[in-house]
């Protein structure tokens, strides 16, 4: 970096920091540029590479910022005696950071969601940095009761743990800033109890569920494309999921990919349809074959996450609403999912009306399983041995009946 770092020096730098990481979360690290970013803080392109060479370097201090936050809330909460202690003091201290971003007191926080847009060095460089704070994170849960999980298994929960928080950060700004440590508080509450009321129980997916698909009627090469538009974008980003790229996942040319589609717009766009039909479609599945409303939940939520991880998976991130240049598509989008989002909160408060669910916040954990289906597709980097048949057992049976619950016998 360039000497001597003064404190002007340091203002302006934290001052990109945070302009950049605005424009990152809107349009991604391949879509945002250096120009863009220097004009929101009164800057030229020049002036900006002053203290950071390029883009990817720029972007890659933006993570490392957010890491650093991130780990501290974890090395914080490590002090508390119990493992259900570290978790509430792990999303009480989470709310406070939220708050002091959304309130301007501290400078914006880049999302995680385009980490993997990086190339490298700057992407080994940011990658071990994260593993670092998933370490910090997974060490929360160290206990008596987790001591007998598997590796996988306490790896799995500690995804689960941080993509609750992960999920957090992008819904709770709905609520008042002063509100947010209430907030934290329901979230701990069904992360460390889990929702299930007395006589409901966990159970693993039937035979039937098992051999359930979602589009049996679908077009084979349409659906293709679609699966590897999806998959390409969660990895790499909008503009990092070229239209090369997307050819060559399915060993394709380029020429093929025109032919079968206008555009990588539309292409994104029908992904995100797809995304939707999917989720309608287990959410009928669970309403017409599974009784109580904490069944259901369960169900549908686990047809998900299975899906995530199987050969018809991924569906596509929210986060590429960035991708979406039509403002009306973009409004569809959080429309749409917000619909969504209800419909599954609807199986929760029907689960307390029955007597299935116990007394919780219904739309905070609609919240949670949305975030959670969400997260399931990333789960294979952290437990690399999760698939379709345990991502069930390993992943969501914590979250619904208690993070720190014994592992299932055998």
């Amino acid at each position: 970096m360039p000497a001597p770092q003064t404190q002007r020096y340091q203002e302006k730098r934290e001052a990109i920091l945070g302009a950049a990481a605005l424009q990152f979360n809107q349009h991604g690290v391949k879509g945002a540029t250096l120009a863009e970013i220097g004009a929101s803080v009164g800057l030229v392109t020049n002036s900006v590479t002053y203290y950071y060479r390029k883009k990817e370097d720029l972007a890659s201090a933006c993570f490392q910022r957010a890491i650093e936050a991130f780990m501290a809330v974890a090395v914080a909460s490590a002090s508390e005696p119990t493992a259900e202690g570290r978790v509430h003091a792990y999303f009480r201290r989470l709310a406070r950071l939220f708050a002091s971003v959304d309130s301007g007191d501290r400078p914006p926080l880049v999302l995680f969601n385009d980490m993997r847009a990086l190339p490298s060095p700057q992407f080994d460089q940011v990658s071990d940095a994260y593993t670092a704070m998933f370490r910090r994170v997974r060490d929360l849960l160290k206990s008596p009761q987790t001591a007998r999980l598997t590796r996988d298994d306490l790896n799995a929960r500690a995804y689960g743990l941080l993509s609750a928080g992960h999920s957090m950060r992008t819904w709770i700004v709905r609520h008042e800033t002063g509100e947010y440590g209430d907030v934290a508080a329901r979230v701990s509450d069904i992360v460390v109890r889990g929702s299930a009321a007395p006589g409901s129980a966990w159970t693993g997916a039937t035979p039937q569920e098992r051999a359930w698909r979602f589009r049996v009627d679908a077009d084979p090469t349409a659906e293709a494309f679609l699966r590897a538009a999806s998959h390409m974008v969660n990895e790499h980003g909008y503009r990092g999921a070229s239209v090369d790229k997307i050819s060559a996942h399915l060993n394709v040319t380029k020429g093929s990919f025109y032919h079968h589609n206008d555009n990588k717009e539309d292409l994104v766009w029908a992904c995100f349809e797809r995304t939707f039909e999917i989720i309608r479609a287990a959410l009928d599945y669970a309403r017409r074959d599974f009784g109580t409303g904490w069944e259901r939940a369960c169900a549908s939520t686990r047809a998900l996450a299975r899906l995530q991880l199987s050969e018809e998976g991924p569906l596509l991130r929210l986060g590429a609403i960035s991708a979406l240049a039509d403002p009306a598509r973009r409004s569809e989008v959080a429309r749409t999912m917000d619909r969504l989002t209800m419909r599954q909160t609807s199986a929760i408060v029907d689960g307390t009306i029955d007597g299935s669910v116990r007394p919780l916040d219904q739309t905070i954990a609609g919240h949670i399983g949305t975030g959670l289906i969400s997260g399931a597709a990333g789960l294979r980097h952290w437990a690399s041995g999760a698939h379709e048949d345990n991502v069930a057992d390993w992943y969501l049976r914590p979250m619904f009946i208690g993070l720190l619950c014994p592992p299932l016998p055998g």
